[in-house]
Protein backbone atom coordinates (compact mmCIF):
# COMPACT_ATOMS: atom_id res chain seq x y z
CA UNK A 1 0.00 0.00 0.00
CA UNK A 2 1.46 3.33 -1.09
CA UNK A 3 0.59 6.91 -0.18
CA UNK A 4 1.17 9.08 -3.25
CA UNK A 5 0.19 12.63 -4.03
CA UNK A 6 -2.86 12.78 -6.28
CA UNK A 7 -1.07 14.46 -9.18
CA UNK A 8 1.47 11.63 -9.36
CA UNK A 9 -1.18 9.04 -10.24
CA UNK A 10 -1.72 7.92 -13.83
CA UNK A 11 -5.48 8.31 -13.40
CA UNK A 12 -4.93 12.00 -12.52
CA UNK A 13 -3.54 12.59 -16.02
CA UNK A 14 -6.46 10.75 -17.61
CA UNK A 15 -9.00 12.79 -15.67
CA UNK A 16 -7.27 16.02 -16.58
CA UNK A 17 -7.70 15.15 -20.25
CA UNK A 18 -11.41 14.42 -19.76
CA UNK A 19 -12.53 17.58 -17.98
CA UNK A 20 -15.71 19.25 -19.21
CA UNK A 21 -16.52 16.53 -21.72
CA UNK A 22 -19.92 15.64 -20.20
CA UNK A 23 -22.92 17.93 -20.79
CA UNK A 24 -25.51 17.54 -18.03
CA UNK A 25 -28.12 19.51 -19.96
CA UNK A 26 -27.96 17.13 -22.91
CA UNK A 27 -27.80 14.00 -20.77
CA UNK A 28 -30.80 14.89 -18.64
CA UNK A 29 -33.15 16.03 -21.40
CA UNK A 30 -35.92 13.83 -22.82
CA UNK A 31 -35.95 10.05 -22.71
CA UNK A 32 -32.21 9.90 -22.23
CA UNK A 33 -32.63 11.66 -18.91
CA UNK A 34 -35.33 9.23 -17.80
CA UNK A 35 -33.03 6.31 -18.63
CA UNK A 36 -30.15 7.86 -16.68
CA UNK A 37 -32.25 8.31 -13.55
CA UNK A 38 -33.10 4.61 -13.62
CA UNK A 39 -29.57 3.45 -14.33
CA UNK A 40 -27.39 5.84 -12.35
CA UNK A 41 -28.45 4.67 -8.89
CA UNK A 42 -26.68 2.76 -6.13
CA UNK A 43 -28.41 1.10 -3.16
CA UNK A 44 -27.40 2.38 0.26
CA UNK A 45 -28.07 0.91 3.70
CA UNK A 46 -31.48 1.26 5.38
CA UNK A 47 -33.28 1.06 2.03
CA UNK A 48 -31.83 4.37 0.82
CA UNK A 49 -30.61 5.18 -2.68
CA UNK A 50 -27.81 7.35 -4.02
CA UNK A 51 -28.73 8.72 -7.48
CA UNK A 52 -26.07 10.57 -9.48
CA UNK A 53 -27.89 10.83 -12.83
CA UNK A 54 -27.62 14.63 -12.90
CA UNK A 55 -23.87 14.65 -12.37
CA UNK A 56 -21.32 15.35 -15.12
CA UNK A 57 -20.58 11.65 -15.38
CA UNK A 58 -20.80 9.08 -18.16
CA UNK A 59 -19.67 5.47 -18.46
CA UNK A 60 -16.26 6.45 -19.81
CA UNK A 61 -15.60 8.75 -16.87
CA UNK A 62 -16.82 6.10 -14.43
CA UNK A 63 -14.21 3.72 -15.81
CA UNK A 64 -11.45 6.21 -15.07
CA UNK A 65 -12.86 6.94 -11.61
CA UNK A 66 -12.69 3.19 -10.96
CA UNK A 67 -9.08 3.23 -12.12
CA UNK A 68 -8.46 6.07 -9.66
CA UNK A 69 -10.09 4.12 -6.81
CA UNK A 70 -7.90 1.12 -7.61
CA UNK A 71 -4.68 3.07 -8.14
CA UNK A 72 -5.18 5.10 -4.96
CA UNK A 73 -5.96 1.83 -3.13
CA UNK A 74 -9.01 3.33 -1.47
CA UNK A 75 -10.54 0.04 -0.32
CA UNK A 76 -7.20 -1.15 1.05
CA UNK A 77 -6.64 2.09 2.94
CA UNK A 78 -10.10 1.90 4.48
CA UNK A 79 -9.33 -1.69 5.50
CA UNK A 80 -6.07 -0.56 7.08
CA UNK A 81 -7.93 2.16 8.94
CA UNK A 82 -10.57 -0.06 10.51
CA UNK A 83 -7.96 -2.72 11.32
CA UNK A 84 -6.03 -0.24 13.45
CA UNK A 85 -3.31 1.34 11.28
CA UNK A 86 -1.90 4.72 12.31
CA UNK A 87 -3.86 6.69 9.70
CA UNK A 88 -3.75 10.01 11.60
CA UNK A 89 -0.08 10.68 10.84
CA UNK A 90 -0.09 14.23 12.21
CA UNK A 91 -0.91 13.06 15.73
CA UNK A 92 0.37 9.47 15.28
CA UNK A 93 -3.03 8.02 16.15
CA UNK A 94 -5.39 5.30 15.05
CA UNK A 95 -8.75 6.32 13.56
CA UNK A 96 -11.52 4.22 15.09
CA UNK A 97 -14.88 6.01 14.94
CA UNK A 98 -16.33 3.20 12.78
CA UNK A 99 -15.48 0.78 15.59
CA UNK A 100 -18.05 2.46 17.84
CA UNK A 101 -20.82 0.94 15.72
CA UNK A 102 -19.47 -2.40 14.57
CA UNK A 103 -16.56 -4.79 14.11
CA UNK A 104 -15.50 -4.30 10.50
CA UNK A 105 -12.35 -6.38 10.57
CA UNK A 106 -9.73 -7.62 13.00
CA UNK A 107 -9.69 -6.94 16.72
CA UNK A 108 -8.03 -3.60 17.35
CA UNK A 109 -5.91 -3.61 20.49
CA UNK A 110 -4.25 -0.39 21.62
CA UNK A 111 -2.49 0.23 24.92
CA UNK A 112 -3.41 -3.32 25.85
CA UNK A 113 -7.15 -2.67 25.45
CA UNK A 114 -9.54 -4.21 22.92
CA UNK A 115 -11.05 -0.98 21.59
CA UNK A 116 -14.32 -2.47 20.37
CA UNK A 117 -14.92 -3.89 23.84
CA UNK A 118 -14.04 -0.51 25.35
CA UNK A 119 -16.57 1.34 23.16
CA UNK A 120 -19.29 -1.23 23.85
CA UNK A 121 -18.63 -0.93 27.57
CA UNK A 122 -19.08 2.83 27.44
CA UNK A 123 -22.29 2.48 25.42
CA UNK A 124 -23.57 -0.02 27.96
CA UNK A 125 -22.76 2.29 30.84
CA UNK A 126 -24.45 5.23 29.09
CA UNK A 127 -27.52 3.08 28.40
CA UNK A 128 -27.74 1.94 32.02
CA UNK A 129 -27.37 5.50 33.24
CA UNK A 130 -30.08 6.78 30.86
CA UNK A 131 -32.44 3.98 31.87
CA UNK A 132 -31.96 4.83 35.56
CA UNK A 133 -32.69 8.51 34.85
CA UNK A 134 -35.85 7.59 32.93
CA UNK A 135 -36.95 5.17 35.69
CA UNK A 136 -36.45 7.76 38.43
CA UNK A 137 -33.59 5.85 40.04
CA UNK A 138 -31.25 8.78 39.44
CA UNK A 139 -33.03 11.97 40.51
CA UNK A 140 -32.40 15.52 41.63
CA UNK A 141 -31.82 16.56 45.22
CA UNK A 142 -35.53 16.60 45.96
CA UNK A 143 -36.05 13.08 44.68
CA UNK A 144 -37.73 14.35 41.49
CA UNK A 145 -37.12 13.08 37.97
CA UNK A 146 -34.99 14.99 35.51
CA UNK A 147 -36.97 16.22 32.51
CA UNK A 148 -34.30 17.97 30.43
CA UNK A 149 -30.76 17.09 29.37
CA UNK A 150 -28.36 19.86 28.34
CA UNK A 151 -25.12 19.17 26.46
CA UNK A 152 -22.23 21.57 27.09
CA UNK A 153 -19.61 21.27 24.35
CA UNK A 154 -18.34 22.91 21.19
CA UNK A 155 -17.32 21.80 17.71
CA UNK A 156 -17.70 18.04 17.37
CA UNK A 157 -19.07 17.87 20.91
CA UNK A 158 -22.02 19.99 19.77
CA UNK A 159 -22.62 20.01 16.02
CA UNK A 160 -23.07 16.29 15.39
CA UNK A 161 -25.09 15.42 18.51
CA UNK A 162 -27.25 18.54 18.07
CA UNK A 163 -27.92 17.71 14.41
CA UNK A 164 -28.85 14.12 15.29
CA UNK A 165 -31.15 15.20 18.12
CA UNK A 166 -33.00 17.71 15.97
CA UNK A 167 -33.26 15.13 13.18
CA UNK A 168 -35.21 12.73 15.40
CA UNK A 169 -36.93 15.02 17.91
CA UNK A 170 -40.29 15.08 16.12
CA UNK A 171 -40.04 11.46 14.98
CA UNK A 172 -39.47 10.37 18.58
CA UNK A 173 -42.41 12.36 19.88
CA UNK A 174 -44.75 10.72 17.38
CA UNK A 175 -43.34 7.24 18.00
CA UNK A 176 -43.41 7.45 21.79
CA UNK A 177 -39.64 7.32 22.29
CA UNK A 178 -39.01 10.92 23.30
CA UNK A 179 -37.88 10.56 26.92
CA UNK A 180 -36.43 14.01 27.69
CA UNK A 181 -36.04 17.39 26.07
CA UNK A 182 -32.47 18.14 25.00
CA UNK A 183 -30.77 21.50 24.77
CA UNK A 184 -27.24 22.49 23.75
CA UNK A 185 -24.81 25.16 24.96
CA UNK A 186 -21.75 25.68 22.79
CA UNK A 187 -20.77 29.30 22.14
CA UNK A 188 -18.62 31.07 24.72
CA UNK A 189 -20.88 34.07 24.07
CA UNK A 190 -22.73 34.40 27.41
CA UNK A 191 -25.98 34.97 25.56
CA UNK A 192 -25.93 31.32 24.44
CA UNK A 193 -25.81 29.84 27.93
CA UNK A 194 -28.12 32.52 29.30
CA UNK A 195 -30.78 31.82 26.69
CA UNK A 196 -30.72 28.06 27.32
CA UNK A 197 -30.78 28.45 31.10
CA UNK A 198 -33.69 30.88 30.86
CA UNK A 199 -35.68 28.37 28.77
CA UNK A 200 -35.39 25.35 31.09
CA UNK A 201 -36.30 24.30 34.60
CA UNK A 202 -32.78 24.16 36.05
CA UNK A 203 -33.84 22.11 39.07
CA UNK A 204 -35.04 19.30 36.80
CA UNK A 205 -32.16 19.46 34.31
CA UNK A 206 -29.12 17.24 34.00
CA UNK A 207 -26.05 18.68 32.26
CA UNK A 208 -23.66 16.66 30.08
CA UNK A 209 -20.22 18.28 29.95
CA UNK A 210 -18.24 17.07 26.93
CA UNK A 211 -14.52 17.71 26.60
CA UNK A 212 -12.00 15.02 25.65
CA UNK A 213 -9.05 16.88 27.16
CA UNK A 214 -11.00 18.47 30.01
CA UNK A 215 -9.33 21.77 29.13
CA UNK A 216 -11.45 23.23 26.29
CA UNK A 217 -11.75 26.94 27.05
CA UNK A 218 -15.29 27.51 25.75
CA UNK A 219 -16.65 24.36 27.38
CA UNK A 220 -15.11 24.99 30.79
CA UNK A 221 -16.27 28.60 30.67
CA UNK A 222 -19.83 27.46 30.00
CA UNK A 223 -19.54 24.83 32.71
CA UNK A 224 -18.67 27.57 35.21
CA UNK A 225 -21.62 29.58 33.85
CA UNK A 226 -23.98 26.66 34.46
CA UNK A 227 -22.54 25.86 37.88
CA UNK A 228 -23.09 29.46 38.89
CA UNK A 229 -26.73 29.22 37.80
CA UNK A 230 -27.20 25.99 39.76
CA UNK A 231 -25.56 27.40 42.87
CA UNK A 232 -27.63 30.59 42.61
CA UNK A 233 -30.74 28.43 42.55
CA UNK A 234 -29.63 26.72 45.75
CA UNK A 235 -28.67 23.51 43.95
CA UNK A 236 -25.58 21.32 44.24
CA UNK A 237 -23.93 21.24 40.78
CA UNK A 238 -22.41 17.80 41.45
CA UNK A 239 -25.95 16.37 41.62
CA UNK A 240 -26.81 17.75 38.17
CA UNK A 241 -23.74 17.10 35.99
CA UNK A 242 -22.05 14.21 34.20
CA UNK A 243 -18.84 14.32 32.17
CA UNK A 244 -17.92 12.79 28.81
CA UNK A 245 -14.16 12.91 28.58
CA UNK A 246 -10.99 10.83 28.29
CA UNK A 247 -9.87 8.61 31.13
CA UNK A 248 -6.76 10.77 31.63
CA UNK A 249 -8.50 14.17 31.79
CA UNK A 250 -9.09 16.10 35.02
CA UNK A 251 -12.82 15.51 34.58
CA UNK A 252 -12.48 11.71 34.80
CA UNK A 253 -13.78 10.15 38.00
CA UNK A 254 -14.20 13.62 39.48
CA UNK A 255 -16.49 13.98 42.50
CA UNK A 256 -17.95 17.11 40.88
CA UNK A 257 -19.96 14.84 38.54
CA UNK A 258 -22.61 12.18 38.99
CA UNK A 259 -20.70 9.96 36.59
CA UNK A 260 -18.08 10.04 33.85
CA UNK A 261 -18.22 8.36 30.43
CA UNK A 262 -15.15 7.90 28.31
CA UNK A 263 -13.86 8.36 24.79
CA UNK A 264 -10.27 8.25 23.55
CA UNK A 265 -7.81 9.98 21.26
CA UNK A 266 -8.62 7.61 18.40
CA UNK A 267 -11.94 9.34 17.73
CA UNK A 268 -11.79 12.91 16.44
CA UNK A 269 -14.42 15.37 17.61
CA UNK A 270 -16.23 15.70 14.30
CA UNK A 271 -16.40 11.90 14.02
CA UNK A 272 -17.53 11.38 17.63
CA UNK A 273 -21.34 11.40 17.43
CA UNK A 274 -21.49 7.61 17.64
CA UNK A 275 -19.23 7.52 20.70
CA UNK A 276 -20.21 8.59 24.21
CA UNK A 277 -20.15 12.17 22.91
CA UNK A 278 -23.47 11.56 21.19
CA UNK A 279 -24.43 8.39 23.01
CA UNK A 280 -25.07 9.91 26.42
CA UNK A 281 -27.23 12.85 25.33
CA UNK A 282 -29.13 10.87 22.68
CA UNK A 283 -29.75 7.94 25.03
CA UNK A 284 -31.11 10.37 27.61
CA UNK A 285 -33.28 12.11 25.01
CA UNK A 286 -34.61 9.10 23.07
CA UNK A 287 -33.60 6.02 25.00
CA UNK A 288 -30.66 3.66 24.33
CA UNK A 289 -32.66 1.59 21.84
CA UNK A 290 -33.03 4.52 19.46
CA UNK A 291 -29.34 5.34 19.75
CA UNK A 292 -28.64 1.68 18.94
CA UNK A 293 -30.74 1.98 15.80
CA UNK A 294 -28.65 4.97 14.68
CA UNK A 295 -25.54 2.85 15.17
CA UNK A 296 -27.13 0.05 13.12
CA UNK A 297 -27.70 2.40 10.17
CA UNK A 298 -24.09 3.57 10.42
CA UNK A 299 -22.71 0.03 10.64
CA UNK A 300 -24.58 -1.16 7.54
CA UNK A 301 -23.32 1.78 5.51
CA UNK A 302 -19.77 1.23 6.81
CA UNK A 303 -19.97 -2.33 5.48
CA UNK A 304 -20.89 -1.05 2.00
CA UNK A 305 -17.86 1.25 2.10
CA UNK A 306 -15.60 -1.84 2.02
CA UNK A 307 -16.51 -2.58 -1.60
CA UNK A 308 -13.76 -1.88 -4.13
CA UNK A 309 -16.33 -1.60 -6.96
CA UNK A 310 -17.40 2.05 -7.00
CA UNK A 311 -20.80 1.12 -8.46
CA UNK A 312 -21.50 -0.83 -5.27
CA UNK A 313 -19.97 1.70 -2.89
CA UNK A 314 -22.04 4.90 -2.72
CA UNK A 315 -19.69 6.80 -0.40
CA UNK A 316 -16.66 6.05 -2.57
CA UNK A 317 -18.42 7.02 -5.80
CA UNK A 318 -19.79 10.20 -4.22
CA UNK A 319 -16.27 11.02 -3.06
CA UNK A 320 -14.68 10.42 -6.47
CA UNK A 321 -17.25 12.50 -8.32
CA UNK A 322 -16.59 15.27 -5.81
CA UNK A 323 -12.84 15.01 -6.44
CA UNK A 324 -13.46 15.25 -10.20
CA UNK A 325 -15.61 18.34 -9.70
CA UNK A 326 -13.11 20.00 -7.37
CA UNK A 327 -9.85 19.24 -9.16
CA UNK A 328 -10.80 19.13 -12.82
CA UNK A 329 -13.99 21.16 -13.19
CA UNK A 330 -12.83 23.84 -10.76
CA UNK A 331 -15.91 23.91 -8.51
CA UNK A 332 -14.85 25.35 -5.16
CA UNK A 333 -17.95 24.71 -3.05
CA UNK A 334 -20.80 22.26 -2.58
CA UNK A 335 -24.35 22.95 -1.39
CA UNK A 336 -26.02 20.37 0.85
CA UNK A 337 -29.80 20.67 0.45
CA UNK A 338 -31.87 18.38 2.69
CA UNK A 339 -35.60 18.45 1.96
CA UNK A 340 -36.52 17.58 5.54
CA UNK A 341 -36.93 20.11 8.31
CA UNK A 342 -35.50 17.58 10.76
CA UNK A 343 -32.14 17.92 9.00
CA UNK A 344 -32.03 21.67 9.60
CA UNK A 345 -28.62 21.48 11.34
CA UNK A 346 -27.19 18.60 9.34
CA UNK A 347 -25.44 20.92 6.83
CA UNK A 348 -23.75 22.68 9.77
CA UNK A 349 -22.41 19.34 10.99
CA UNK A 350 -21.18 18.52 7.47
CA UNK A 351 -19.43 21.90 7.30
CA UNK A 352 -17.20 20.89 10.17
CA UNK A 353 -16.88 17.27 9.08
CA UNK A 354 -15.72 18.17 5.58
CA UNK A 355 -13.95 21.49 5.98
CA UNK A 356 -12.06 20.64 9.17
CA UNK A 357 -11.06 17.26 7.75
CA UNK A 358 -10.03 18.16 4.22
CA UNK A 359 -9.21 21.85 4.47
CA UNK A 360 -5.50 21.05 4.12
CA UNK A 361 -2.66 22.29 1.89
CA UNK A 362 0.02 19.79 2.90
CA UNK A 363 0.00 16.04 2.41
CA UNK A 364 -0.07 13.45 5.18
CA UNK A 365 3.73 13.76 5.49
CA UNK A 366 3.66 17.54 5.97
CA UNK A 367 4.76 18.37 2.42
CA UNK A 368 3.17 21.15 0.36
CA UNK A 369 0.82 19.94 -2.37
CA UNK A 370 0.15 21.53 -5.77
CA UNK A 371 -3.56 20.76 -6.19
CA UNK A 372 -6.73 21.93 -4.50
CA UNK A 373 -8.39 19.90 -1.77
CA UNK A 374 -11.66 20.18 0.19
CA UNK A 375 -14.52 22.41 -1.02
CA UNK A 376 -16.47 24.92 1.04
CA UNK A 377 -19.72 23.37 2.30
CA UNK A 378 -22.96 25.23 2.97
CA UNK A 379 -26.67 24.54 2.93
CA UNK A 380 -30.16 24.93 4.36
CA UNK A 381 -33.24 22.72 4.25
CA UNK A 382 -35.65 22.97 1.33
CA UNK A 383 -37.90 24.62 0.55
CA UNK A 384 -36.58 27.49 2.69
CA UNK A 385 -33.33 27.57 0.75
CA UNK A 386 -35.23 28.03 -2.51
CA UNK A 387 -36.37 31.43 -1.24
CA UNK A 388 -32.88 32.31 -0.06
CA UNK A 389 -29.69 31.46 -1.98
CA UNK A 390 -31.04 29.36 -4.90
CA UNK A 391 -31.01 32.46 -7.09
CA UNK A 392 -27.22 32.31 -7.13
CA UNK A 393 -27.28 28.54 -7.65
CA UNK A 394 -29.52 28.89 -10.71
CA UNK A 395 -28.24 32.04 -12.39
CA UNK A 396 -24.99 32.99 -10.69
CA UNK A 397 -21.78 33.25 -12.68
CA UNK A 398 -20.24 30.18 -11.06
CA UNK A 399 -21.42 26.58 -10.86
CA UNK A 400 -21.92 25.00 -7.44
CA UNK A 401 -22.53 21.23 -7.28
CA UNK A 402 -25.60 20.25 -5.29
CA UNK A 403 -26.22 17.39 -2.87
CA UNK A 404 -29.96 16.86 -2.31
CA UNK A 405 -31.45 14.63 0.38
CA UNK A 406 -35.13 13.70 0.23
CA UNK A 407 -37.65 11.35 1.84
CA UNK A 408 -40.88 9.88 0.46
CA UNK A 409 -42.74 10.25 3.76
CA UNK A 410 -42.71 12.81 6.54
CA UNK A 411 -41.87 12.08 10.17
CA UNK A 412 -44.97 13.11 12.09
CA UNK A 413 -47.72 11.31 10.17
CA UNK A 414 -49.64 14.58 9.96
CA UNK A 415 -50.52 16.17 6.63
CA UNK A 416 -53.35 17.77 4.72
CA UNK A 417 -54.51 17.78 1.11
CA UNK A 418 -54.50 21.27 -0.38
CA UNK A 419 -55.26 21.87 -4.06
CA UNK A 420 -55.15 18.16 -4.81
CA UNK A 421 -51.86 17.22 -3.12
CA UNK A 422 -50.39 16.84 0.35
CA UNK A 423 -47.67 19.04 1.79
CA UNK A 424 -45.22 16.13 1.55
CA UNK A 425 -46.05 15.67 -2.12
CA UNK A 426 -45.45 19.38 -2.66
CA UNK A 427 -42.10 19.08 -0.87
CA UNK A 428 -41.02 16.12 -3.00
CA UNK A 429 -42.28 17.82 -6.16
CA UNK A 430 -39.98 20.72 -5.38
CA UNK A 431 -36.98 18.40 -5.07
CA UNK A 432 -37.63 16.78 -8.45
CA UNK A 433 -38.34 20.14 -10.08
CA UNK A 434 -35.17 21.74 -8.72
CA UNK A 435 -32.96 18.88 -9.92
CA UNK A 436 -34.32 19.22 -13.45
CA UNK A 437 -34.31 23.01 -13.41
CA UNK A 438 -30.66 23.03 -12.38
CA UNK A 439 -29.74 20.39 -14.96
CA UNK A 440 -31.72 21.56 -18.01
CA UNK A 441 -32.37 25.25 -17.41
CA UNK A 442 -34.80 27.24 -19.57
CA UNK A 443 -34.44 29.12 -22.83
CA UNK A 444 -35.88 32.62 -22.95
CA UNK A 445 -35.36 35.65 -25.18
CA UNK A 446 -35.40 37.75 -22.04
CA UNK A 447 -31.87 37.28 -20.69
CA UNK A 448 -33.09 37.94 -17.17
CA UNK A 449 -35.34 34.87 -17.42
CA UNK A 450 -32.81 32.64 -19.17
CA UNK A 451 -31.49 29.68 -17.18
CA UNK A 452 -28.28 28.22 -18.57
CA UNK A 453 -28.69 24.83 -16.85
CA UNK A 454 -25.83 22.40 -16.67
CA UNK A 455 -25.78 22.62 -12.87
CA UNK A 456 -24.85 19.16 -11.55
CA UNK A 457 -26.54 17.47 -8.60
CA UNK A 458 -26.97 14.15 -6.85
CA UNK A 459 -29.69 13.03 -4.47
CA UNK A 460 -29.92 10.59 -1.59
CA UNK A 461 -33.47 9.29 -1.18
CA UNK A 462 -35.00 7.37 1.71
CA UNK A 463 -38.45 6.30 2.79
CA UNK A 464 -38.47 8.36 5.99
CA UNK A 465 -36.00 10.16 8.25
CA UNK A 466 -35.72 7.72 11.17
CA UNK A 467 -32.86 6.39 13.33
CA UNK A 468 -31.58 3.90 10.73
CA UNK A 469 -31.67 6.28 7.76
CA UNK A 470 -30.09 9.02 9.87
CA UNK A 471 -27.24 6.69 10.79
CA UNK A 472 -26.81 5.75 7.15
CA UNK A 473 -26.59 9.41 6.14
CA UNK A 474 -24.06 10.13 8.87
CA UNK A 475 -21.79 7.24 7.89
CA UNK A 476 -22.12 8.00 4.16
CA UNK A 477 -20.73 11.50 4.55
CA UNK A 478 -18.05 10.46 7.04
CA UNK A 479 -16.83 7.83 4.58
CA UNK A 480 -17.08 10.20 1.63
CA UNK A 481 -14.78 12.67 3.40
CA UNK A 482 -12.39 9.85 4.34
CA UNK A 483 -12.12 8.57 0.75
CA UNK A 484 -11.51 12.08 -0.59
CA UNK A 485 -8.73 12.55 1.94
CA UNK A 486 -7.15 9.30 0.77
CA UNK A 487 -7.25 10.48 -2.86
CA UNK A 488 -5.70 13.84 -1.98
CA UNK A 489 -3.10 12.11 0.23
CA UNK A 490 -3.93 14.38 3.15
CA UNK A 491 -4.61 13.65 6.80
CA UNK A 492 -8.36 14.05 7.28
CA UNK A 493 -8.14 13.36 11.00
CA UNK A 494 -6.21 16.23 12.56
CA UNK A 495 -7.11 19.93 12.70
CA UNK A 496 -4.08 22.10 13.36
CA UNK A 497 -5.88 24.99 11.69
CA UNK A 498 -8.09 25.56 14.74
CA UNK A 499 -5.18 25.87 17.18
CA UNK A 500 -3.49 29.18 16.33
CA UNK A 501 -6.51 31.32 17.15
CA UNK A 502 -6.88 29.55 20.50
CA UNK A 503 -3.24 30.29 21.39
CA UNK A 504 -3.56 33.97 20.50
CA UNK A 505 -6.85 34.29 22.43
CA UNK A 506 -5.10 33.03 25.56
CA UNK A 507 -2.39 35.65 25.05
CA UNK A 508 -5.03 38.34 24.79
CA UNK A 509 -6.70 37.25 28.03
CA UNK A 510 -3.30 37.13 29.74
CA UNK A 511 -2.57 40.63 28.35
CA UNK A 512 0.56 39.35 26.64
CA UNK A 513 0.02 41.15 23.35
CA UNK A 514 1.65 43.78 21.19
CA UNK A 515 1.10 45.54 17.89
CA UNK A 516 -2.19 45.15 16.06
CA UNK A 517 -3.37 42.39 18.42
CA UNK A 518 -3.27 44.89 21.28
CA UNK A 519 -5.20 47.45 19.27
CA UNK A 520 -7.88 44.95 18.26
CA UNK A 521 -8.17 43.96 21.92
CA UNK A 522 -8.69 47.60 22.88
CA UNK A 523 -11.19 48.06 20.04
CA UNK A 524 -13.24 45.17 21.43
CA UNK A 525 -13.09 46.52 24.99
CA UNK A 526 -11.03 43.67 26.46
CA UNK A 527 -8.53 46.10 27.97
Amino acid sequence: MEWKNFDLLESYKKLEAMKETVNVKELMSGENGAKRVKEYQIPMASGMTYCYAAKQVDDKLLEVLQELADEAELADKYKALYNGAVINTGEKRLVLHQLTRGQLGDDVVADGINKREFYIAQQTRAAEFANKVHAGEIVNENGEKFTTAVQIGIGGSDLGPRALYLSLENWAKVNGTHKMEARFISNVDPDDASAVLASIDVAHSIFVLVSKSGTTLETLTNEAFVKNALTSAGLDPSKHMVAVTSETSPLAGNADYLDSFYMDDFIGGRYSSTSAVGGVILSLAFGPEVFGRILKGCAEEDELAKNADIKKNPAMLDALIGVYERNFLGYSSTAVLPYSQGLSRFPAHLQQLDMESNGKSVNRFGEKIDYVTGPAIFGEPGTNGQHSFYQLLHQGTGIIPLQFVGFKHNQMDNDVVIQGSTSQQKLCANVAAQIMAFACGKDDENCNKYFEGGRPSSIIVGDQLNPETLGTLLAHFENKVMFQGFVWNINSFDQEGVQLGKVLAKKVLAKETDGALTEYSKLLGIF
